[in-house]
Formats: structure tokens, sequence, C-alpha cells
């Protein structure tokens, strides 16, 4: 028996199995927190990668419900704002890596609650219903990738529909885009336009179309400053509009061939008598003050390498200020100068007398330039090709316009060798992360 005992307290294995018994708690916290760490990475990369999304998501977005576009991409992950212990916030106006206040940021966090961690101490950073919890997060930051849009159409009134299409099936603006400051619809046919953008609702048009897009300000008003004084002493010829009324100055009836250069200044409306060809091989600016040009059935043209503007301007009243009468307008912009790209400019002070009924019929337009009518509702119902001797450019900006049926809208991308810097605003396109 004295043998057995002492056999035993000499042992090895006893020491062996207390030593276990005494280090085991700290061999399954440290499994714990092992197994529990590797939990939290992988759940830390998830978060990462829903945040990553969701600040593209709401930089993509770019209006008052970015944060909802946000929350909406990170439940598709799997955390749903407010449940299962996640919160989703998201900012605009953060600051972005090249010092700008233009981006998105979203963060991600989701408390998880600790378990074997604890076990060694570990009892984390929160409590979920009082036991140990880790708040895990995840922060993105990204901002919204630009693009320079150039339209060939701009409306820009801000109420109703500013650019209406009925039908157009022979409208084709291939190449660039048209904008509407409110909304735009287009029935039948889409014109044909690379980008549709309305600052309100998009309904048709465009091959691809926008809504909910920055307002473009007006860019020709300023142009105005170049328009010349009045030097007409009061004094504006109208058309006889009844029995008796006096006849046109001969000042005010153009016919054969006309030598133009700087400002010519017309009093009054301007009647063709006859087909009129303008010679301004340096370019001519033809102000008409308080009157309409009238074709009255002939072609107003430009000669080969010359280039004309023009011009109305006057006051608020009983004046048309703007081309009327059957035949063709044939005429192409200056390609330099104050005036450049710039074909029929209507001055943006003017609120009446400016809307045009039959724009591209009567007359018919073969412009090269910027037909400028701010405050005009136009309706076309005709076609526009270029002039005869000038580039294939066309861009109009308008209070609002229908286009009809047989509306004919042809642009072909000839308005840089035109002169004309088009009507374009900086569109954000896409979010992309920056950090």
């Amino acid at each position: 028996m004295q043998r057995t005992l002492l056999r035993f307290l000499r042992s090895p294995q006893g020491n062996i199995a207390m030593m276990a018994a005494l280090i085991s708690p700290f061999l399954v916290g440290a499994l714990g927190l092992g197994m529990e760490s590797a939990y939290w990475y992988q759940t830390q990369r998830s978060l990462q990668n829903a945040a990553d999304e969701a600040a593209v998501a709401a930089a993509t977005n770019g209006t008052a419900s970015y944060a909802s576009e946000a929350q909406a991409t990170t439940a598709n992950y799997g955390y749903t704002n407010g449940s299962n212990h996640v919160s989703v916030s998201a900012a605009n106006a953060v600051s972005c890596p090249d010092g700008s206040s233009s981006c998105y940021s979203v963060t991600v966090s989701q408390t998880v609650q600790i378990y074997l961690a604890n076990l060694v101490g570990f009892s984390g950073n929160t409590t979920i219903n009082g036991w140990p919890a880790q708040t895990l997060s995840a922060t993105a930051i990204a901002e919204r990738q630009g693009t320079t849009r150039k339209y060939c159409l701009l409306s820009l009134h801000t109420i109703g529909s500013g650019i209406l299409g009925n039908g157009v099936p022979n409208t084709n603006f291939a190449g660039c885009s048209i904008m509407s400051d409110s909304s735009m619809t287009c029935h039948g046919h889409d014109m044909g336009a690379d980008y549709g953008d309305a600052h309100l609702t998009n309904s048709g048009c465009g091959n691809v179309q926008d809504s909910n897009m920055p307002i473009v300000p007006d860019p020709y008003s300023g142009l105005a400053s170049n328009i010349p004084d009045d030097t007409c002493n009061g004094s504006y010829p109208q058309e006889p509009s009844r029995h008796g009324d006096p006849a046109l100055p001969s000042s005010n009836q153009w016919s054969g061939s006309k030598s133009l250069s700087g400002n010519v200044i017309v009093c009054g409306d301007l009647q063709l008598t006859g087909d009129a060809t303008i010679n301004a091989s340096s370019g001519a600016v033809l102000v008409i003050e308080n009157g309409q040009l009238d074709t009255n059935g002939h072609t107003l043209s430009t000669a080969s390498g010359s280039s004309i503007t023009v011009v109305f301007t006057g006051v608020d009243g009983s004046y048309t200020h703007a081309p009327t009468g059957g035949g063709t307008l044939n005429i192409q912009a200056p390609s330099s100068g104050p005036w450049s790209g710039v074909a029929i400019y209507q001055d943006p002070t003017l609120s009446s007398g400016v809307d045009i009924s039959a724009a591209g019929n009567s007359p018919t337009w073969d412009i090269t330039g910027l037909v400028y009518l701010p405050n005009a509702n136009v309706t076309f119902s005709g076609a526009v090709n270029k002039s005869s001797f000038g580039a294939s450019c066309f861009a109009m900006v308008v209070g609002d316009i229908t286009v009809n049926g047989t509306g004919d809208i042809q642009e072909t991308g000839g308005c840089d060798a035109a002169g004309l810097n088009m009507p374009s605003a900086q569109v954000a396109m896409r979010g992309f992360l920056v950090t």
C-alpha cells in the first residue's frame, strides 16, 4: 500500500490533469475571441461593401431623396436601418479629398452581442439588453462624376411643359440633347436626342430620359449689351393693316443685293418686296427696332462668304418682334466676333410680340447658327436645314415650344465650325467612390 501511494504521488499524469483544468478557461476564451474576431471581420467587410454601394447610390441620386436611396441600397445587403441593431446614416455636402464639399457619405453600423470573448475579460463597447456587445461600423464617401452636355434645344420657362412634341417623326436631334427648365412631353416619337433632360418631369423625350435635372440658366442674355442704342427718334413705321394706312418708306422695303457692314438699324417693320441677298463679308448686325421681318413670300439670304445676325429689339406694346411671312430665311451667323454663332436674337427684355406660331414654315428656316427667343411661345411646324453656304449647325433657345408632327429639325454637329458656343451644362452622372 505504501509503495502504491508513493508511485501515485510521483506520477506526472496528475500534474498535467490539474494544469489542464487550470488553463482550460483561458484556452476556451482565446478560442472564443478568435472565432468572434473572425466573425467581426466578416461582418466588417460586409458592412463596408454595403456602405460603398450606398454612397455611390446616394451620389448618383443627387436629389433630396439621397438618404432614402442609401438606406434602400444597404437593405439589399441585409442591413435595414432600425432593424436587428442596424443604423444607416447618410450626409451630403461632405468634404471631398480635393477640398470641395460636394461629396456624399454613408455610415453603416451594427451592434453584435459578445459571447465567448467575454471569458477573457473583453466586454466590448456597448451592451444589448444588459449583455456585453460590440458596435461595428463602416463609412464610405462618394462624389458625382460630371460631364458637359450640349443642348440643341433649351426651354427657359420654369412652369408647364417647356417642350412638347406631338408626333414629330422627322425631328432629329441626334448628336446633341434637349433641355427644359420645367417639364417635357413627347407623344409618338422621342425627337431622337441623345438625352432629354427636364428640371421637373420628362415624359418620353430623348433616347435617355432624365427628370429632376438642375435648371440651366439663360446662357445668352448678356449679349443684349451689344445691341446698339435706338436712333429712330420715336418713329417706327408699320406695315399697313387697313385701307388708307401709309405705305412703308422705301428704306423699309428690301429686294436685290444689299451690301451691309457693322450695325444696320431699321426703324419699324422691314418687308421684302423681292428676293434679297446680303453681302457682308465681315459680318453685319441687322437691328430691327420695334418691327417685324416680313419675308412676304420672298427669300432673304446671305451670299457666299457673308454672314448676318438679325436682332429684334425695342419696347413691349403693339409691335411684332419676330420673323413672319412666307418664303425663306437662308442665312448664316458670323463665326467670330461678339455675335459669333448667333443668327436671330430677340432682346430678352421683350415679353410681348415675341411669339411665333409657324416657325420653320412661314417663313422656312434654312439657318446656320442660334435662334434665340427667350420669352417666346413657339409652335414649330416646318423644317430647319442649314443655310446654303454655312455649316450644319442649328440650336434654339425659347421660352417654350410645341413641335408638331410635320416639324423637321436637323442638327448634325457643325456648330464648332459655325462659331457657336452651344447651350450647355455640367451634368452630374453616376457617383464614384473617393474614400
